[in-house]
């Protein structure tokens, strides 16, 4: 027994399943199915892709998963329990399968191949997500990449765009009408891509915007490969800006042993962290450890250079994973240039240096990364769980944030000069750098070759050979406590290093560089030229106070010391510090010890704007405590100065330099900020601003203090907070008393109303510029409803009378646009109060079209945050914005603005959709008069028919659009009850009766919902989510229109058009719903005037046009049909009155015309769909054209198709057509000089003049059809008419072509044509051929079997049949199609041309095969009983002579047949003919061979031999043995007329022969005399075995004259007519 299931609804097919049962149910392998009922292993259900077939399967053949079950029970939907992505993903491959073979078969290759990527691509990553194991930040990845791809499928497909929102799809019932158009327009905007590789930057941006101030390299050191290596290696890699030529972070140092492999591996990765600019290179520099040039010597280690390699950020900025690079390594030509090798390289100057070795390569990874350190340890975890150094840039970050500690001093070695010191050749000197304290003792691990290795004790610089002027370049870093900075020195000391004496370094000299001045500013940074001091060898520095009294820079040599200045010795160093606790600013260390001098406050709060922005943001948390630590010790003495401090750096922080510092100051006073009493002086300092303002001559200061004011409220609100703390809430009254103090002076500043350029409107400016940051501060201490209180009060403060150009506007509307965007706003408590003020200034700005962009934010903003919905709220907005929203859309439409309408479309459908049914009368009632309503109903139905143009959303908006419709159809529902209570009866209006039937059709016709051309799911889920809503509107349309009454008649004939567009849909329920309103109309226009031409006449232009269109099916067909049958089912009071009435005859009369004309017109637009020009479109094309004139006697639209039927000719190359087609045109016209209008492609002209441009295309066409005959007739009458106007010069032409016609027909050869007759018998043939036979005329060179081949292939389903017998009835009503096809032979209608003599053949073909109306086909049979010994005498013909509707050639190269006649040949009269046919052959040929125009004898000599032989060798006596015995004239009495004209025949034959061979020995050439002689021989044997004599007396030479068989008689002027080639296959004589 079948039960329903409880859990069991929802499964995926895990094999194939046949069906084969009964009730079975056909599944493929991974179909998902929905289970209905199960039964003992069997389950019962459908194929969710194809729900309308149900069926049974088996249980074990379906893998259940979870699902939702919505509205259980018959209609119950299935929502698959899983991730939405995988949901999405599953669905999509499905939709892509199936077009994903049509592209194969479209041969769209490229497209095809890059789509199975990235099907592959996705089956894969959806497998990592099914798996379950990745982790958080690796499944956002995958699902990143996933959806990136199911939208560049989509978009290649042409599929819908999906909205989403953190790659999930946003269901658009959940979300508002202007978000989901924020996601939609976003989504397309980052579908921008083409290619498969660019869908993860285009994520990326999606995720992140805002581009990253902050960028990293992260570098893994792999190994060095070098051929001839054989020492360690020390490696150091740096950033450097190849445009300013200098480092952009410090050195990264990684020692590598002697295989060229890191000897730390653990230390081998790095970040660095950097800005990067365009001319950005990596660079990495390699020294050698070693012992010289006599390495093997001595034992001590010398650092000597190695090489360089470099390589381009910019090469890294495309790669999007982390590559590996084997990067070349170079060394420079003379170790002097070593200082300079990364840039020869980067300028690729390469005479100065070359490879280190053809297979030497330094092999790293390298990765750039993006977004601020902690961002990557979230992002990148994995990277920072192997102890990664981290590579700092050359001075600060962007943001340094409080509590961060740097004190790091950075010193070059930059070059140095030297004396020979007495030797022959120059010194190899090596620098020994040592940091040393306030006690001359050595700091331990201070000096820092780079960040890879931990610091060391000292640093030996490279030793280059032999050089009295090295340049090194090395920079080291000295990461030394600010504790230690003061006192502390760096002494570097030089030796020289000998390669002889035991490898010893000799001491020579030092120098030394102090790092703070007694006043405790550091060593500045820049270059330092250093006092070499010389010693000896032996020297002990151990005491450093001994020289740390000595100068130690040039620079600072007093004047008189001139023994030290003189010296050529010197040394060159390079500093640079990156301390936030150091500073090299005097007036910055006397502010922050203010303390210490008390007398120097004054002058150091002044000079604090003239110090560098750098250093006050570097120091900033200290610079703050000093200004707040003056304030609370001195606020009376210096509280103006500390205010103005204050607002000074609060302003610096705004500069695009500095803003990244604003969360230190955010961080400051949130956590270090401790002013518990400042907020009493920041208060009173900031009133007493406000209060100076509108008597302020100069206002600069003031709107800097304002344009502070964020922060000072944030300053005011952090100190009451901790006052507040500190004493348990005292002064709470006075607190508040004092802020409303301040805002009742903003609202007295704000309210002055001046001039836009006036000085206090700008302060006014600054002040709404910042006035929306305070509120969050505000509601640290105050209510919402407080503070709404005091932001309403504050904006409405605003004067209103201001002009429209006046900037204060535009500000105004910025400030409220924050205000809408504020947390203020979100919480239902503030936004009752703040809404009216709000609404108020965004009214007044729509109404005057101001400013549309920012208002369409405003109102995005706040239609988002509208959810949920407060009744009260929508119903202020709608008074307010409704109708302002609707005159802005219609003038954005009309005139384009910087703002498109798409925002506020958004916010119109979010309004309309949050309006409940109170809200809708609310608004109808609010109309005070009938004019109102009116001019409401007007704009909103303009408005939704803007809205349904298809350029209103981009063609994948799908979702968009069906939001847009939904909300249409139910504002719809809500305002037709407005128009049938308002505009009905003696109230009736048909301006907005029009606009809403107008509506309404437009909306059932809009692509979108088209239904039947979606696919089946996505058809399932709008039909689940939407329903049908062309049904809904169509129900709507036939109710409104029940309830119109006698004013229906305003609406016919003009509404019958659009509704009869509305029936061309295929959707039965909608069709049923609108097929009646026809009857009404054709009812209401019979009463009216007694008859429904108008309704005829519109119905049939209408539908000319709408199925020209493509629209209309089969069934439509059927339902337009059977109106008067069945479709009054519904309807019985419809079909009562009709029956009363008398006008039912010619009711049914125009419907049948209607279907019959529909018939025509469906098959018109199929045939058109077709490729190339081919028989069916023509024949459709002839049928239209000929209802249209013969049923209809629509002169225009008959018009129309002839030009159809011309261009169709013209492309098929069927000039004869074509000229036969126009002439139908040509033929309504008159030779009058009536003016004709513009048409089709003809100017405005004379009725004459278009018909001679008609005759003179006509004769051109003829012309090249080779019809001559016929443009000569039209040249006649052309040039009569020129000759009745006395156009002479015309009529020379005319008269000049027409000769050029007769030379055509005398010089040029013409195709002699074939004809076929074809019957087309089965249902499935188009209406205008089915079970009908025609006759065609083939193209040139066109046999049989080539036509045949033709007809099969424009029928490609239609079966040949084999035999020529009249098919059965059988035939007739198949659900096929067949084809029968045979030769016919044509007969003449001019026989009195082609029986004259003389005249010539090529005049004689034109009326053989012209002007032809009969057509004959003969088909030989036996009756009775055959004669083995003579079948002549049962021998019978079969004649069928087809006649046709019209001649041939014509409008078409086949024409329908119109009658056909049977008789059968009895075999007598079939013997006449054949001696007929050959009498008539022989004499052709003899007197075509007389008068020379045949250019050999052959064609005569062939029939000569044919008919003698035949007759020799019993042909002619065969005739006799059948019909001149007794038997036969006995019992055919009848015949003896026959048999006397058959006996004359064979005499008249013998004379023929006789005549012809004597022409024939004139002609025959010398090497066919044997083959004459042959046939004359034979001659007289034919003669005596016929015994054939003529009664008179021959001729001894026979001439036409005297030969009365060589004319034509009248007794055989039939010939013509006679079919040769069937007869000639059965003659006896052939």
């Amino acid at each position: 027994m079948w039960i329903p299931t409880e859990h069991e609804k929802y499964g995926v097919v895990l094999a194939s399943f046949r069906g084969t049962v009964q009730h079975g149910l056909p599944l493929e392998i991974g179909d998902t199915v929905q289970i209905l009922e199960k039964c003992e292993g069997w389950y019962r259900g459908f194929i969710l892709k194809n729900p309308n077939v149900k069926g049974i399967f088996p249980s074990s053949y379906i893998h259940l998963k979870n699902a939702h079950v919505k509205n259980k029970g018959q209609f119950e939907t299935v929502i698959p329990v899983e991730d939405s992505v995988i949901t999405e993903m599953t669905s999509t491959l499905r939709d892509w399968g199936a077009m994903w073979k049509q592209l194969y078969v479209k041969n769209e290759g490229d497209l095809f191949h890059r789509l199975w990527h990235v099907m592959n691509e996705i089956l894969d990553l959806r497998r990592q997500v099914l798996v379950g194991h990745l982790t958080h930040d690796r499944m956002r990845d995958v699902k990143q990449h996933i959806t990136a791809r199911l939208d560049w499928g989509n978009e290649q497909l042409g599929l819908d765009l999906v909205p989403r929102r953190e790659f999930s799809m946003v269901d658009p019932d959940e979300i508002s009408v202007t978000e989901l158009y924020r996601l939609v327009k976003d989504q397309s905007v980052l579908i921008f891509f083409s290619s498969p590789p660019q869908m993860e930057h285009r994520h990326r941006k999606k995720e992140t915007p805002a581009p990253a101030s902050t960028h990293h390299l992260f570098v893994h050191v792999k190994s060095l490969m070098s051929a001839n290596l054989g020492e360690e290696l020390e490696v150091f890699f740096h950033i450097y800006d190849g445009r300013e030529n200098r480092p952009l972070s410090e050195r990264f140092f990684v020692r590598l042993n002697k295989s060229g492999l890191p000897k730390s591996p653990e230390k081998t990765e790095r970040q660095c962290t950097t800005v990067l600019t365009v001319d950005v290179f990596f660079c990495v520099f390699a020294g050698r450890m070693g012992a010289g040039e006599k390495k093997n010597l001595c034992s001590v280690q010398y650092r000597r250079p190695f090489g360089c390699a470099v390589v381009s950020i910019a090469d890294l900025l495309t790669a999007d994973s982390k590559d590996d690079h084997l990067l070349k390594v170079y060394a420079c030509n003379t170790e002097s240039e070593w200082y300079q090798i990364h840039e020869n390289i980067i300028k690729k100057a390469n005479s100065r240096y070359n490879l280190s070795g053809s297979n030497t390569g330094l092999a790293v990874a390298l990765q750039l990364l993006h977004g601020d350190i902690e961002q990557l340890r979230r992002e990148y975890m994995v990277l920072f769980t192997r102890g990664v150094s981290i590579t700092r840039k050359l001075g600060f970050s962007d943001v340094i944030m409080p509590g961060e500690m740097r004190n790091d001093l950075y010193i070059t070695l930059e070059k140095g000069e030297f004396e020979k010191g007495g030797k022959s050749v120059a010194r190899n000197v090596e620098i020994t750098v040592y940091v040393l304290d306030i006690d001359g003792q050595v700091l331990k691990s201070h000096v820092a070759a780079g960040s890879g290795e931990p610091g060391g004790d000292e640093y030996h610089s490279l030793v280059l050979y032999h050089n009295n002027s090295p340049r090194w370049a090395e920079q080291i870093k000295l990461p030394i406590p600010v504790d230690m900075f003061r006192g502390s020195h760096v002494r570097f000391e030089f030796r020289h290093c000998s390669t002889k004496d035991k490898g010893e370094k000799k001491l020579f000299g030092y120098s030394f560089v102090p790092l703070m001045q007694e006043d405790g500013r550091t060593l500045p940074d820049g270059t330092h030229e250093l006092i070499i001091h010389k010693c000896e060898e032996n020297t002990s520095l151990a005491d450093c106070s001994r020289y740390l009294k000595q100068p130690f820079s040039k620079a600072n040599l007093p004047s008189n010391n001139q023994t030290l200045k003189g010296t050529k010795e010197s040394f060159w160093i390079t500093s640079f510090l990156c301390s936030t606790k150091l500073t090299q600013n005097g007036d910055m260390l006397d502010l922050l010890k203010w303390r210490a001098h008390p007398e120097r406050i004054n002058d150091s709060l002044s000079k604090l704007k003239e110090i560098d922005g750098s250093e006050i943001v570097k120091f900033l948390q200290d610079t703050l405590d000093t200004l707040f630590g003056i304030l609370d010790e001195s606020s009376q003495r210096y509280g103006l100065k500390v205010f103005d401090s204050l607002v000074h750096i609060i302003n610096l922080l705004q500069d695009s330099k500095f803003q990244h510092f604003k969360p230190v100051m955010d961080t400051y006073i949130e956590s270090h900020f401790a002013g518990a009493l400042s907020y009493r002086d920041l208060i009173k300092v900031l009133k007493w601003y406000v209060d100076r303002i509108v008597d302020a001559e100069h206002q600069d200061h003031i709107q800097q203090v304002l344009k502070a004011s964020e922060y000072i409220f944030k300053y005011i609100i952090q100190s009451r907070r901790l006052f507040s703390l500190a004493t348990g809430g005292q002064n709470e009254e006075e607190f508040r008393v004092c802020i409303h103090e301040l805002f009742m002076s903003l609202r007295f500043f704000l309210s002055q109303e001046n001039k836009g350029t006036s000085p206090v409107a700008q302060t006014q400016a600054v002040f709404l510029r910042t006035f929306p940051a305070i509120y969050g501060e505000l509601l640290k201490i105050f209510t919402v409803r407080e503070v709404a209180g005091f932001v309403r009060e504050t904006l409405g403060s605003l004067p209103t009378a201001v002009h429209a150009d006046c900037p204060l506007e535009a500000i105004k509307l910025q400030c409220i646009a924050k205000t809408v965007e504020s947390q203020l706003y979100i919480n239902p408590e503030s936004r009752c109060i703040l809404l009216p003020v709000v609404l108020r200034v965004l009214q007044a700005h729509m109404q005057e079209q101001r400013d549309l962009v920012m208002c369409a934010r405003i109102l995005t903003t706040f239609s988002v945050m509208q959810e949920p919905v407060v009744s009260e709220e929508v119903e202020l907005i709608v008074e307010s914005l409704l109708g302002v929203l609707l005159r802005t859309i219609l003038e954005i439409s009309n005139r384009p603005q910087p703002a498109g309408p798409g925002e506020f479309v958004a916010c119109l459908l979010a309004l309309l959709r949050q309006m409940s049914d109170r809200h809708y009368q609310q608004l109808l009632q609010a109309f005070s008069s009938k004019d109102d309503l009116r001019d409401f109903l007007l704009h909103i139905f303009t408005v939704f028919r803007i809205l349904i143009r298809p350029e209103m959303f981009p063609k994948d908006w799908t979702v968009m659009r069906l939001v847009t419709n939904n909300v249409i159809i139910t504002t719809v529902l809500y305002l037709s009850d407005a128009l049938r209570k308002n505009f009905l009866s003696d109230k009736f209006d048909y301006k907005v009766w029009d606009s809403y039937f107008y509506l309404s059709v437009i909306f059932i016709n809009q692509p979108c919902l088209q239904l039947e051309s979606f696919s089946p799911s996505k058809r399932k889920k709008i039909l689940e989510k939407y329903g049908d809503m062309r049904v809904m509107m169509g129900c709507e349309i036939f109710s409104m229109w029940q309830n119109l009454g006698e004013h229906k008649l305003n609406f016919i004939p003009a509404m019958i058009g659009p509704f009869l567009e509305v029936t061309l849909v295929p959707q039965p329920d909608l069709r049923n719903v609108m097929i009646p309103i026809f009857h009404d109309m054709m009812d209401w226009e019979q009463r009216r005037s007694g008859n429904f031409k108008q309704v005829e006449a519109k119905l049939i232009d209408k539908l000319d046009s709408l199925m020209s269109e493509g629209k209309g099916d089969e069934t439509y067909r059927e339902l337009f049909n059977s109106i008067r049958i069945p479709l009054f089912g519904p309807y019985p009071s419809l079909l009562k009155k009709i029956e009363r009435e008398t006008w039912r005859e010619s009711g049914i009369s125009l419907i049948a015309t209607v279907t019959r004309l529909m018939e025509r017109l469906l098959d018109y637009r199929d045939c058109m769909k077709l490729g190339e020009v081919d028989g069916k479109k023509i024949g459709c094309t002839v049928s239209l054209l000929n209802f249209y004139k013969t049923e209809l006697n629509k002169e225009e639209m008959y018009i129309r198709y002839i030009h159809k039927l011309y261009d169709l000719h013209l492309k098929a190359q069927n000039y004869t057509e074509a000229s036969y087609t126009l002439l139908l045109y040509d033929e309504l016209l008159e030779w009058s000089d009536r003016p004709l209008r513009e048409f089709l492609n003809y100017p405005m002209q004379s009725e004459w003049q278009r018909k001679e441009y008609l005759h003179l295309t006509i004769v051109q066409n003829f012309d090249r059809g080779k019809c001559w005959e016929n443009g000569i007739i039209l040249c006649r009458e052309l040039a009569d008419q020129y000759e009745s106007y006395y156009d002479y010069r015309n009529l020379s032409k005319m008269r000049m072509m027409e000769a050029s016609l007769y030379d055509k027909i005398m010089d040029q050869q013409r195709l002699e044509p074939e004809f076929f007759r074809v019957g087309f018998y089965g249902k499935k043939f188009p209406f205008f051929l089915r079970n009908k036979e025609f006759v065609c005329r083939g193209h040139d060179y066109e046999r049989l079997e080539a036509f045949q081949q033709r007809m099969l292939n424009e029928f490609p389903h239609a079966i040949a049949m084999q035999h020529v017998n009249q098919p059965d009835q059988t035939i007739y009503q198949a659900d096929a199609q067949y084809l029968q096809i045979y030769a016919v032979t044509p007969i003449p209608e001019s026989q009195d041309v082609l029986q004259r003599d003389g005249v010539p053949d090529n005049i004689k073909s034109f009326y053989k095969f012209n002007h032809i109306w009969r057509f004959r086909y003969d088909r030989p049979f036996h009756k009775g009983t055959k004669d083995k010994e003579n079948e002549f005498k049962s021998l019978w013909v079969e004649r069928t002579t087809l006649t046709l509707v019209q001649s041939l050639p014509g409008i078409s190269r086949w024409f329908e047949v119109e009658k056909r006649e049977l008789v059968e040949v009895s075999p007598l009269e079939n013997a006449i003919e054949v001696i007929e046919n050959k009498n008539l052959q022989l004499r052709t040929l003899i007197t075509q061979c007389q008068n020379r125009q045949m250019q050999n004898i052959n064609p005569l000599t062939m029939c000569l031999n044919g008919v003698i032989d035949a007759a020799v060798n019993g042909g002619l006596a065969r005739y006799q043995e059948a019909f001149f015995v007794k038997d036969y004239i006995m019992n055919h009495p009848e015949d003896g007329e026959k048999i006397g004209r058959l006996r004359e025949l064979m005499f008249e034959q013998a004379h023929i022969l006789e005549y012809g061979l004597a022409v024939h020995e004139k002609f025959v050439p010398q090497d066919m005399r044997p083959l004459h002689k042959k046939l004359v021989d034979q001659f007289h044997l034919m003669k005596s075995s016929l015994g054939i004599q003529d009664p008179k007396k021959s001729p001894k030479k026979l001439n036409p004259s005297c030969c009365p068989y060589l004319r034509a008689p009248k007794n055989i002027a039939s010939l013509s007519e006679k079919n040769p080639e069937i007869q000639q296959k059965n003659s006896p004589v052939f």
